[in-house]
């Protein structure tokens, strides 16, 4: 392209002079050209951008609109498996660890290491990054539940395989069998006394049965006392060592002696509707070192987990005591 060509008049000649342009003037002419093709060329590029999806761009978009719909459903599952982790661990220290007297496992122990993982999170700010640094926390968190739970199942086996005797004396069946039973009439806890109408702490748990149902020990022991035992009506009370004591009481019938040897599952008594009783029913007790505890914890032998399940769910709905 040609050069263009100034001219100004001279008035004292009267004639046109041609104009030369110093260095200054041509360096400023250099750079608003380029800065105008600059600007022209970024709004081109704008409009590319905003209003006409190139092919890559699109494809592009496409992925990552895809890939955070994936990490949103990839968080949303591990918030299910960390939930199922933690009633896993819940049961471990109530249920399990309680059953073999043995300390449960502190949260310091099972989240050990995890203390500084989430310290990047604090320099990210995009959404996205986000999004990855907190599933990234989250498996961190699913793999140390893994590890700690799997390290504890590993010890409770040990403790099993070197505890097989105790193991059969401790409580571990319902009394009454699950076919035989009409409802839970009440669980353990403080319920309303059936025929004074005030608030009481209710230390068993209450099977509605017909009378003459078959009753049996929950576990290995020796019977300590078998007769009649004020309101409790016709009770048995076995020891079964390892400071475990079960009561079965309100019994129609009395099928063992005092000082007798039982096995878990031996008939020892009929359901009945003696003593302190409303209806036919069982009141069943476990103590622990003279304390009562709740009996739906010693029933892991012979329910499957739904029967289990609906047990708890009856026992906790069951407002009234029968005796």
């Amino acid at each position: 392209m040609s050069r263009k060509v100034y001219y100004r008049f001279n008035t004292v000649t009267e004639t046109y002079e041609r104009v030369y342009p110093t260095r200054r003037q041509r360096v400023l002419a250099i750079l608003k050209q380029t800065l105008e093709g600059i600007g022209i060329g970024g709004c081109i590029l704008l409009i590319l951008y905003y209003w006409i999806d190139l092919p890559r761009e699109k494809r592009l978009r496409e992925e990552n609109t895809l890939l955070k719909e994936q990490l949103t459903d990839l968080d949303r599952r591990l918030d299910a498996s960390i939930a199922v982790m933690e009633a896993i661990a819940d049961r471990d220290n109530n249920f399990y660890r309680v059953i073999m007297q043995t300390e449960p496992i502190s949260d310091s122990r099972r989240y050990a290491g995890l203390e500084n993982t989430s310290a990047y999170r604090r320099l990210v700010s995009l959404d996205d990054a986000g999004l990855a640094a907190e599933i990234n926390d989250k498996m961190n968190m699913l793999d140390r539940q893994i590890y700690s739970q799997i390290q504890s199942f590993d010890s409770l086996r040990i403790i099993a395989s070197e505890q097989q005797e105790r193991l059969m004396h401790i409580p571990s069946i319902m009394p009454v069998a699950e076919s035989s039973l009409r409802t839970m009439a009440s669980g353990y806890g403080y319920r309303i006394d059936p025929i004074y109408g005030t608030g009481k702490f209710h230390e068993g748990m209450d099977f509605s049965a017909p009378v003459g149902t078959p009753v049996y020990a929950t576990g290995d022991g020796k019977v300590t006392d078998a007769g009649w035992n004020h309101g409790y009506g016709n009770s048995i009370d076995i020891s079964h060592g390892y400071d475990y004591l079960t009561r079965y009481a309100h019994l129609s019938k009395i099928m063992v002696k005092k000082g007798q040897e039982v096995k878990r599952g031996d008939l020892i008594g009929l359901l009945g509707n003696t003593g302190k009783s409303t209806g036919p029913h069982l009141h069943y007790e476990v103590r622990y070192k003279g304390t009562p505890q709740n009996p739906v914890r010693f029933y892991f032998q012979d329910l499957t987990p739904e029967q289990y399940n609906e047990l708890i769910h009856q026992a906790e709905n069951a407002s009234h005591v029968m005796d």
